[in-house]
């Protein structure tokens, strides 16, 4: 089955393909030449999700998969959230991972967690599922693996950060497996 994932990130789509393996065809929007650039302009991660799935699902008429994630970060009350990709300069990670550890300078409380929400928009509306992962933030950047703020954390129960674990491992925990798992398992009903 063929999935189009609202995305133009293409680690994204990569990573997506990974977990879903063999039971989908993942495509982006530049799959399709759709290089728009989706506004997301919604205030928590559902809106974000369900704005990025529905304009697919619009433009093609195939089923669509919205991804918002982020990094929340408990002692920035929040922050960056809904803005991780865009929270320093517009995915410039290296920039927006400083601007973190800037912030976080001296804080000795780094509990943060990754959320992934999926929306999945058919002929029938939105789903929505989500995935999260608990872990501390490091005060540098550990690891060449992985993508966004990867390198500065740590999950519950692990020594790696995200950026020094392989695809494969990182994928078997990560806040997008366990939010694509939910949908998997909604699917199969």
């Amino acid at each position: 089955m063929e999935l189009l994932v609202a995305t133009h990130n293409q680690h994204k789509k990569e990573e997506i393909q990974q977990i879903l393996e063999a039971e989908f065809v993942v495509k982006s929007l530049t799959d399709y030449n759709l290089h728009d650039e989706v506004v997301e302009d919604g205030l928590t991660f559902h809106e974000n999700a369900l704005i990025k799935a529905k304009y697919c699902f619009e433009k093609t008429g195939i089923p669509s998969l919205g991804d918002d994630s982020g990094l929340v970060v408990e002692s920035l009350d929040g922050r960056p959230g809904i803005y991780s990709a865009r929270y320093a300069s517009n995915h410039d990670f290296p920039k927006n991972i400083a601007k973190v550890l800037q912030e976080m300078e001296g804080n000795k409380n780094r509990s943060a967690y990754f959320v992934t929400v999926l929306c999945y928009y058919t002929s029938k509306g939105p789903e929505y599922f989500e995935g999260r992962v608990y872990g501390n933030l490091l005060t540098e950047n550990k690891g060449k693996q992985g993508f966004g703020y990867d390198p500065i954390f740590v999950p519950e129960g692990h020594r790696m950060t995200f950026a020094e674990m392989q695809a494969e491992e990182k994928n078997k925990i990560s806040h997008r497996k366990r939010a694509l798992d939910a949908f998997l398992e909604d699917l199969r009903k």
